[in-house]
Parts: C-alpha cells; structure tokens; sequence
C-alpha cells in the first residue's frame, strides 16, 4: 500500500481546484516578470564580436539572417573538452524542434562556444542537432557575457557569474562531485570545465544597430516537467546523461 494519501476523485478535484488558483496567480505573476524583462533598457552593443559558422566568418549582426531578434544559448564547449556538457546537452536536444518555430516568428535561436568549429561539428552530428552552433574561439564574446574566465581569474576566487560574485558550486574550493563526473563526461579536469559557463543572452537588431535586451544563467527546462511529475525531481545525484548514453550502463 501506498504511504501517500489517497482520496476519492471528489477530493482529488477539489484540492486541484484551490492548487489551480494558485497556479494561475503563479502564472499571473510570471507574465509581470515577462513585462519587466521587456522593460529592461537595451545596451548597444558596438565591440565587433567575430563567430565561426558552417557558413564561414560572421558578425553577432549577421547571426540575425533576417530578424529581428536573436537568443543566444551559451553552450558550455571549451576549447580543452572532448565532447560538451551534459547538461548543455540535455538542454539542446530540444532546440531542433522548437528554433524553427522560433525562425518564424522574427526570433533566431543559436548555441554559441569557446571550441573552434572544427571540434563542434562532429558533435553536432553525433548528437543529430540541426540547430546552427558557431565557435567564439576568435573573440572575447564569452567573457564579456560572463560565461568564460581565465585560469588567473579563477585562481584569483570572486568570479561574477549569475550576477553575483562568489558562491556558486562551481567556484567552491572543495568541488563538488557532480562537478568532477560532469569534467570527466567531457574529457577533462574540474578547474578547466568551470571556465566555461551555461547561460542565454537575448540581442535586438534595430536601425543596424546591435542592441544586448537580457541575461539569464538559471536555465534547465526539464524541471519544469518534473514538478508535475508524481513525486517531482526526485533527485539523487546525476540522473541525466547525453541522450545516447542512457543503454551504455
């Protein structure tokens, strides 16, 4: 028997309705939030950023091809890893289905490293991506949007990511394991994985001009899903892998 309660469907309904009411103020509340990410004032963005494309050379104008807005996922690929992040990974497994939608409704979505080209490509393949990926490896694009530090930087301690300087798992002195399994799922050690970063930054292209709208560092869509699940994240350390690692054991 089940230690959970249990109830009639009468009992079961009316409890959802009263969680329903606070699922729509939740929703209410997220819509505000949307309209003051809207509000945010737009930073002009004049450095002449350079990305490495299957298509050759292009300019953070040129990743628009044709809209007006740009989301740029910030896809955790150093140059010394052997493949990209896990969770990155998980992440953009759904960007094939849903970046075309986005294409036509004036919004571009790319992933954006540190790797050259050269060592996404195969990746991408791997992984059956369609999505478009460019390498920053030629500019200081990564740093500059907070995702990528120097090897000084991190000995130095007080690295700013997520707006706050400090205190993220991936600056404690003593590393957590699930940063090690994630450094050895890429190829390398834990200092040289927490030099790169995840996050989004969101860019408008209005008159010709380049303007930076929004930053999140906080993105993982699959909790979402979870927290409607009978018994949520039930975590317990790693459970994810890339998705063609789950029947290798």
């Amino acid at each position: 028997m089940t230690k959970h309660k249990t109830g009639t469907h009468q009992e079961w309904l009316a409890e959802r309705l009263k969680l329903l009411e606070a699922e729509k103020e939740l929703t209410r509340r997220s819509d505000e939030l949307a309209q003051q990410r809207q509000a945010l004032p737009w930073v002009r963005v004049d450095k002449k950023y350079r990305f490495d494309t299957d298509e050759g050379s292009a300019l953070l104008a040129d990743l628009f091809r044709g809209r007006s807005q740009l989301l740029v996922y910030h896809f955790m690929f150093g140059p010394d890893y052997t493949a990209g992040c896990p969770s990155c990974s998980m992440i953009a497994d759904g960007f094939n289905g849903f970046a075309t939608h986005l294409a036509n409704h004036d919004v571009m979505l790319w992933a954006v490293s540190r790797a050259p080209l050269a060592q996404l490509q195969p990746y991408k393949q791997r992984m059956g991506w369609t999505f478009p990926w460019a390498s920053s490896i030629k500019s200081e694009f990564n740093a500059d949007f907070n995702v990528s530090f120097t090897q000084e930087e991190q000995r130095a301690g007080g690295i700013e990511y997520n707006f706050r300087r400090g205190g993220h798992a991936m600056d404690a002195k003593s590393t957590p394991e699930p940063v090690r399994q994630f450094a050895a799922m890429c190829g390398t050690d834990a200092p040289t994985y927490t030099r790169d970063r995840p996050g989004m930054s969101a860019f408008v292209l209005e008159d010709a001009a380049v303007y930076h709208t929004y930053s999140t560092y906080a993105l993982w869509g699959a909790y979402q899903w979870l927290d409607r699940g009978p018994l949520g994240r039930n975590e317990a350390g790693i459970w994810w892998r890339r998705r063609d690692e789950y029947d290798k054991g």
